[in-house]
């Protein structure tokens, strides 16, 4: 069975790129393509799409939209998986995009177009419900919070890591607790362990948990 797509993009030359590319792969189908945001979210009610491919600025305001509909998305269908596309290496997008949980969303920039399987493999990953993002956000994102080279990672027990693979599916500390058979209260001794050994301490707790799931996915890249 085919992955259905939207394709959401306001330059018609990058929105026919995209589609055209997606549509070689025998297991993936264009069902509709938008200009803006509006256009979007009407596509994903009549097209039932697996996944949304999208700008993350298109019209009305050229600001955010395709971080807009990832958030709606996550609430009126949030088994629709999520591709951002931008032109920007901007941590403060990955971070808003994965707020609210990082399962079945993708942030890549634009360029991986001309590298043709990054691309497909984001969809085929958001529509499984994981998560990819660019590896260049996530150097930066590294890089501003000042951490050595080597995987701070290191320093988690095998428990903290097994917490922090759950967090990086979007649960909650309740889903986390479930899934590792954990009461809620341990989840969040480990949470607070691990949040200090990533330097995470002094962080909001939305950032702390964005940054170590962007840490995590790095890692497991690596």
């Amino acid at each position: 069975m085919s992955l259905k797509v939207v394709v959401a993009e306001d330059s018609l030359l990058v929105r026919e790129g995209v589609c055209r590319l997606l549509d070689q792969e025998p297991d993936i189908q264009v069902v509709a393509e938008c200009a803006d945001l509006p256009q979007l979210i009407a596509a994903v009610e009549n097209s039932s799409p697996d996944v949304v491919v999208t700008d993350v600025r298109m019209p009305p305001t050229s600001d955010d939209e395709g971080i807009q509909a990832a958030a709606q998305l996550r609430r009126s269908h949030p088994k629709v998986g999520v591709v951002v596309l931008s032109h920007y290496a901007e941590p403060s997008y990955a971070t808003t995009l994965l707020a609210e949980g990082s399962a079945g969303r993708a942030y890549l920039l634009k360029e991986r177009v001309s590298e043709p399987q990054q691309l497909v493999h984001a969809v085929r990953a958001v529509a499984s419900g994981d998560s990819v993002i660019d590896p260049a956000v996530v150097d930066m994102l590294v890089s501003a919070s000042g951490r050595a080279r080597s995987s701070p990672l290191a320093a988690l027990t095998p428990r903290e890591r097994e917490v922090l693979a759950e967090i990086a599916q979007g649960k909650s500390n309740a889903g986390v607790a479930g899934a590792l058979f954990l009461s809620e209260r341990a989840v969040e001794k480990h949470i607070n362990v691990l949040f200090a050994k990533l330097g995470l301490s002094t962080e909001s707790d939305v950032n702390r948990r964005v940054k170590a799931v962007l840490l995590y996915l790095s890692d497991r890249g690596s």
